[in-house]
């Protein structure tokens, strides 16, 4: 059994100026994950054609040993807590990690899928990803609005991050009021897109896997919903950039992230337990989560 959701992120940027900030934001976070030993490390990040799509390909290794407690690290086994993530970006159709390489050691017994379509509309087309309608049917979907606070854990909260305070001094876009997504459908001047997130999980592990796969799933919706709301008040930063800008930006963040990885081992890095960027966050968050067995 798997766990399938599609989650809807609609935002006030067309679909063209979504993938620079998307690129931009995630190579950001990034560097709050990595350092003394620990963190990302980019593997590949490159050009790709295959079958007729092109696109970008990156494969990043989320190093965890040392987030988990002592416990943890006694029984699991060598290569347990490193894990892969593959990722395929032909945009606006993107999807990530692949089943049989995610995780050393579990391999097909836990894999995180993530396929996104990016449209130019509010959120209103059903079945982006073309399921079969016996799946189609079994799939929650979750609306993600990024100026609800109440939608935000209290601890992720950061006011300098919230649409519904933010103006952007460039294209004049926010404050995002309650009703933000009717006047942005008969706003015909600002542009507007969705992220239609479909996201499957599977954890097979005897005793663990629905409480596992569901809290996953859960920490998804958090990646997401923090991730887009920073993504948008960021807009003064990358809304003039290219994306040769973008892949020149990359190139330092992959040296950057290694050049923080290869620090002193026993040099502790506070970021590491900050809130999880868009992608690998998702991990630190599975480690929090074995943590509380032990207590």
């Amino acid at each position: 059994m798997v766990l399938v959701k599609e989650f809807r992120v609609v935002l006030p940027c067309s679909v063209q100026e979504y993938q620079v900030g998307q690129l931009y934001s995630v190579a950001e976070a990034s560097k709050n994950e990595t350092g003394g030993g620990e963190g990302i490390q980019v593997l590949t990040n490159e050009p790709y054609e295959k079958d007729g799509e092109k696109g970008q390909y990156t494969h990043k290794i989320y190093h965890l040993k040392s987030k988990v407690p002592g416990f943890v690290r006694m029984f699991a086994p060598e290569g347990s807590l490193v894990f892969h993530e593959k990722a395929w970006n032909a945009y606006p159709y993107c999807r990530t990690s692949e089943s049989s390489s995610l995780n050393e050691y579990m391999k097909d017994d836990f894999f995180i899928k993530i396929e996104t379509w990016h449209k130019p509309d509010l959120g209103t087309s059903e079945n982006v990803h073309e399921l079969d309608p016996n799946t189609w049917k079994n799939v929650e979907v979750v609306h993600i609005d990024i100026a609800d606070r109440s939608q935000v854990e209290p601890g992720d909260y950061k006011a300098d991050e919230d649409p519904a305070l933010f103006q952007s001094v460039k294209t004049k876009r926010g404050p995002l009021g309650p009703d933000w997504k009717k006047e942005l459908a008969a706003d015909e001047d600002c542009p507007k897109m969705c992220a239609y997130k479909l996201v499957t999980i599977k954890f097979k592990w005897w005793g663990l896997q629905n409480k596992i796969e569901n809290f996953i799933q859960k920490q998804e919706k958090r990646i997401f919903t923090n991730f887009h709301r920073q993504l948008f008040c960021w807009i003064d930063r990358w809304i003039d950039l290219t994306m040769e800008d973008i892949r020149r930006m990359e190139d330092e963040t992959q040296r950057e992230l290694e050049a923080l990885r290869n620090q002193d081992k026993k040099q502790h890095n506070p970021n590491l337990g900050a809130v999880p960027s868009f992608s690998g966050g998702v991990f630190l968050q599975l480690i929090k989560v074995l943590e509380s067995y032990g207590q």
